[in-house]
């Protein structure tokens, strides 16, 4: 009986390997709106932390 346990180690590792090829391999719902609407918004800010005001430069002495 134990030699047929050690078979369930590679028929479990089959089994895994074949639902994963299934799950990679079934095509996935894309919204590519969304993705570009979030690029923009994304280089929007990026422009405006470009563009902004800086902070003023602190004393090189350190605080008095």
């Amino acid at each position: 009986m134990e030699p047929l346990l050690w078979l369930l180690v590679p028929l479990t590792a089959a089994l895994g390997a074949s639902l994963w090829a299934w799950y990679a391999s079934r095509p996935h719902p894309m919204d590519v709106w969304t993705d570009v609407d979030r690029y923009d918004r994304l280089r929007a800010s990026l422009g405006r932390a470009a563009d902004g005001p800086r902070p003023p430069a602190a004393p090189a002495n350190g605080p008095s």
